[in-house]
């Protein structure tokens, strides 16, 4: 049987070059060898406030952009992750299988929570959440970039903690983290990655960002010092991430691509760079404009959903019977 892959991306920003070379593309190549669900996480966003209007808009556009980008959903679960109430049920049980301190522990509550005089509990329970999503339907693999990969790992330990209470039934799910395009940095600082949330749009591309906006956030992208177009991350890091990005759009090698541009200064390679986004984007966006126009967007919803709630609903009906709820007659 085709293994399950379950991932998911939240709708509270626009989406990035980063989100399309690190997750989408991964997930148009993942669905043509397995059974796939990719939500849209919105239980996810309101951790952190959100503008009613700007959720829903958010939610459409990342649902849209996940099939414009060649998602298929014909043969891929594309839905919200609202829509499959199972979700959240079994988001509180697992809750109450996580101990404070694993959630105490987590890195990325760490460092959202620095400096806030208040925090949401959501924000400290969601990786409990986050391991209901991949468990409720007993998904093998689990596309992660390595900001997440320590929730991966609570994921596995309370799925073998159920497992070892109740009986075997929970599978523990494995990373998958493709070898190349897992991180894209940000365009104004090579050492971090590039994110839909930096306060800086120059910082990122967005799937959406006009042509003119992409050529001239890339000719204002940071280099290093010296003009060598050479991959050398550890020195260069900055032009190693622009070469990163022009491999993904283009093709070619990065080996390829310092031979190009071999006793060239940046600016001659940045400006080609921007054409070559531009012309990877451009047909993405007008698929994106073609399903936002068409109407059919919520019906390819909710028909992911109704697939995936049916899987869910055997999952938690099955969880419920070993922990002895009471079965509704």
């Amino acid at each position: 049987m085709a293994k399950k892959v379950l991932s998911g991306i939240q709708p509270s920003g626009s989406l990035t070059l980063g989100n399309y070379i690190g997750a989408i593309k991964n997930f148009v190549k993942l669905q043509e060898e397995h059974e796939c669900y990719f939500m849209v996480v919105d239980l996810h966003a309101i951790t952190v406030s959100q503008d009613p209007a700007a959720l829903r808009e958010h939610s459409e556009s990342v649902a849209a952009l996940y099939l414009a980008a060649g998602i298929d959903p014909k043969i891929s679960n594309v839905y919200m992750q609202s829509h499959v109430p199972q979700h959240a049920e079994l988001g509180w049980i697992v809750t109450t299988l996580t101990a404070m301190g694993e959630l105490e522990r987590m890195t990325q509550f760490k460092d959202k929570s620095s400096g806030k005089d208040s925090v949401g509990a959501g924000l400290f329970v969601y990786p409990s959440l986050m391991a209901a999503d991949i468990l409720i339907y007993n998904a093998d693999l689990v596309p992660v970039g390595e900001d997440q990969k320590q929730h991966l790992e609570l994921t596995r330990d309370l799925a073998g903690r159920f497992n070892h209470r109740f009986g075997e039934f929970f599978t523990v799910p494995e990373p998958y983290i493709p070898e190349v395009g897992a991180r894209i940095m940000s365009l104004d600082d090579g050492t971090k990655k590039m994110s839909k949330s930096n306060p800086n749009p120059g910082s990122y591309i967005a799937l959406l960002d006009p042509p003119d906006v992409i050529r001239k956030k890339i000719s204002r992208a940071t280099t290093d010092s010296g003009r060598e177009v050479i991959f050398d991350p550890a020195n260069k890091p900055e032009i190693s991430n622009l070469m990163s990005i022009y491999a993904e759009c283009s093709g070619l090698a990065l080996q390829q691509i310092a031979d190009r541009y071999e006793g060239q200064m940046y600016g001659g390679f940045k400006k080609d760079l921007g054409e070559v986004l531009v012309a990877t984007l451009e047909p993405l966006q007008q698929k994106y404009k073609e399903i936002r126009s068409s109407g059919a967007l919520g019906d390819i919803l909710a028909e992911g959903a109704e697939r995936a709630r049916g899987v869910a609903a055997q999952t938690l009906a099955g969880v419920k019977e070993r922990m002895g709820f009471l079965p509704l007659r």
